[in-house]
């Protein structure tokens, strides 16, 4: 109850600047900052949605909020379903403003890793993402699952600061296909 308080008097702040309605960051007490508008997931998508395949890059697109009082310094992809568990070349790993068809500027990587046990990517940009723009992430997979179905991605992200409350954004679903099912590898009569 004390926090659900606290977190509607820091939302309640506002400056008023010549008639104008300035958000300010919320930050309780103990220092922790929260996005006054959080992000949006816009999209996921891969560019091969075939099993097995190679080559393929899932892209993930947020949008930050002008009032999002705070830049986004960090976003969490995490493998919440799918048979197989999808594994990145890290290396590889890019970020740009805009979206896919509409590409901008890249964006820095600082720092980009993964959790093999929790199946989850996380990557802080440099630098933050400002408000008012769309980040486009992508990933690329070693190799596309070995098995069809919906693979779902939760993806979580993270104001700038030392210490931030995460948000939750919603799930990017990708869906792989065996478009091969008639496919035999031998000729008949082997």
């Amino acid at each position: 109850m004390r926090l659900a308080v606290l977190l509607g008097t820091a939302i309640a702040t506002t400056v008023f600047i010549g008639g104008y309605s300035q958000a300010q960051a919320v930050q309780l007490q103990d220092g922790t900052v929260y996005f006054v508008q959080p992000p949006r997931l816009v999209e996921a998508a891969t560019t091969y949605n075939e099993v097995y395949v190679w080559g393929a890059t899932y892209y993930f697109t947020v949008s930050v909020p002008e009032n999002a009082s705070e830049p986004l310094q960090k976003i969490t992809i995490n493998q919440r379903e799918g048979v197989d568990n999808i594994r990145f070349d890290l290396d590889s790993t890019i970020a740009f403003e805009g979206t896919r068809s509409h590409r901008g500027e890249r964006i820095g990587l600082k720092d980009v890793t993964s959790d093999l046990k929790t199946r989850t990517v996380s990557l802080t940009f440099d630098p933050p993402v400002s408000p008012g723009k769309t980040v486009t992430i992508g990933l690329k997979p070693w190799q596309n699952p070995t098995s069809a179905g919906v693979y779902l991605f939760g993806v979580t992200a993270f104001p700038q600061g030392e210490k931030t409350h995460s948000q939750f954004l919603g799930f990017g679903r990708l869906h792989f296909y065996n478009h091969r099912s008639n496919y035999f590898p031998f000729p008949y009569g082997w």
